[in-house]
């Protein structure tokens, strides 16, 4: 390169020599200048060049940023559990491979993700809407249920299904995903017992006795107050009966979305400690999905845990009434979508509502992290440490989840803000999963009790 820039010199005189040779000076100052401009220019080029390639051949990063290193040593030492996360309805609706790299995909779960949040344990919700899947709830379920199947399938090297405490602890040592099963509302079972028992025998860990709907046995916070709807005052017999069954299979149930009353049958009722997979506390934010100090202190009682939510509308009160206030507007674009595209004969899905939330829900400002650990907070002085946990309610809340909390790779957040307030170590532990496991294991206990004085 050098030469190419460089012309030839004639031989001075000894006459010329003094004015060459300042100009000669000169001239290779100028020289020398270009080198080191051209230089530093191609240093410029060659690492832009390098760290371009570095990131398209090492896949997506995902900033962990003020994580101290006593926060990281804690939390890469739990086996961190999350109780609820609402990713099989873009499994079935959008074939979403977990396995996913996309560094713009919007979601909040994918192995990725999960490694880099060191997510141990994930609860799929087994979730069907239903108002679009009338007449065949069990259906449904099953086709969702499959879903999650199938991802582990396709990446048994980095993710197993899970039946039990010990198989997460398994999963924990090869360092997969243990991948466990939710069903979201007791209507899925369609009023039989038996559908019950064959859902716990393809893997489900725990039934939610209802969703936002009253079913045939059990009343929901979601339409508790609409005198449309035949309620029955908590939980029918039949839906003790099933409480019971499913303490004798060793299914948890679960007792978020429920009616206040519901709640309490439930906690009279059973014999093993009861979950709420992803609820958080009333008292802080008013909404009915929350528990009252009152059912904190009952699940305490019980021996049981509450899954924290991390939904801005559940954790944040003037979140809350700003979702609140716009829920009749939201709503209307929602049914005059649906309305289009059933007029032109298109199946909607979940994913098309999803995407109009969505747009919502980001009018409204997020809330800051510590709205979420204000929750943890209250849940642990008023339960106790050992009722307090992580039910995300990922994938499932249009993106609404507090700053900083963008997808299961930044569960390590959540630890360095307990380790800012005080807490110890062995308190951030059973908060990230041992409290559930816990709970877990004693309602396998109790299970096998049963069936054995059988």
């Amino acid at each position: 390169m050098r030469d190419s820039m460089e012309r030839p010199v004639s031989r001075p005189t000894l006459a010329s020599y003094s004015k060459t040779a300042a100009r000669r000076g000169r001239t290779a100052l100028h020289r020398q200048v270009h080198r080191i401009e051209f230089l530093l220019t191609m240093n410029k080029r060659i690492l832009a060049v390098a760290l371009a390639l570095s990131l398209a051949f090492a896949g997506p990063v995902y900033a962990q940023t003020a994580i101290s290193k006593r926060a990281r040593e804690i939390h890469n030492s739990a086996i961190v559990v999350d109780t609820h996360a609402d990713t099989p309805q873009r499994f079935l609706d959008e074939n979403y491979d977990i396995g996913s790299t996309d560094p713009k995909d919007y979601g909040h779960i994918s192995l990725d993700k999960a490694k880099a949040g060191n997510l141990g344990a994930e609860f799929f919700s087994i979730w069907v809407e239903p108002e679009t899947n009338q007449g065949h709830f069990a259906r449904h379920t099953l086709d969702l249920i499959d879903s999650v199947y199938e991802q582990a399938a396709r990446h048994p090297d980095r993710m197993m299904m899970a039946f039990s405490v010990d198989d997460i602890e398994r999963a924990h040592r090869e360092h997969k995903l243990a991948a466990l099963l939710g069903i979201e509302g007791g209507h899925s079972i369609e009023n039989d017992v038996r559908l019950l028992r064959d859902f716990y025998r393809l893997g489900v860990r725990y039934m939610t006795l209802s969703w936002s709907n009253t079913n045939e046995w059990a009343d929901s916070s979601g339409d508790i107050n609409n005198p449309k709807i035949e309620h029955h005052n908590g939980l029918t017999d039949g839906g003790k009966q099933i409480v019971l069954e499913m303490n004798r299979l060793g299914m948890l149930i679960d007792i978020s979305h429920v009616a206040d009353k519901t709640f309490y049958d439930a906690i009279a009722v059973t014999k093993a400690p009861v979950i709420a997979s992803h609820s958080s506390a009333r008292a802080l934010t008013n909404h009915p999905r929350n528990m009252t100090d009152d059912m904190l202190r009952a699940v305490a009682k019980n021996g049981g845990v509450v899954q924290v939510n991390f939904y801005n509308a559940f954790i944040d009160e003037t979140y809350r009434k700003a979702a609140e206030a716009q829920a009749k507007d939201r709503d209307a674009a929602v049914k005059a979508y649906t309305d289009k595209c059933k007029a032109e004969g298109k199946t909607v899905t979940y994913l098309d509502a999803d995407r109009i939330e969505r747009e919502w829900a980001a009018k409204i400002p997020r809330p800051p992290l510590n709205s979420l650990i204000d929750h943890i907070d209250h849940i642990a002085k008023v339960a106790g440490i050992d009722h307090v946990g992580l039910g995300s309610d990922f994938d499932g809340v249009s993106g609404a989840t507090p700053v900083g909390i963008d997808s299961a790779a930044d569960l390590p957040k959540i630890t360095q803000a307990l380790l800012d307030r005080g807490y110890s170590a062995d308190d951030i532990r059973k908060i990230l999963g041992g409290n559930l496991l816990r709970v877990f294991r004693e309602a396998e206990q109790i299970s096998r009790e049963m069936q054995a004085s059988k």
